[in-house]
């Protein structure tokens, strides 16, 4: 999984966590943390930009709602 699969990390975020974490509370340091933790996820952190997070996290909002 790389970054640009936004739609996939939401939904392996929400799968792991949505009982526990509001994505809306997160900093966007926190949810790289999260992201580069998934186990399928393998891309180069310094690919990692602020676009990129905000979709994850807009994504995850959709998600959970």
């Amino acid at each position: 999984m790389k970054w640009t699969d936004t739609q996939r990390i939401a939904e392996d975020l929400y799968d792991l966590h949505g009982e526990d974490i509001d994505p809306k509370s997160l900093r966007f340091t926190q949810l790289r943390d999260l992201i580069m933790a998934l186990p399928e996820f393998d891309d180069d952190p310094a690919r990692c930009g602020e676009r990129i997070l905000e979709a994850v996290q807009q994504a995850w909002i959709n998600e959970a709602s």
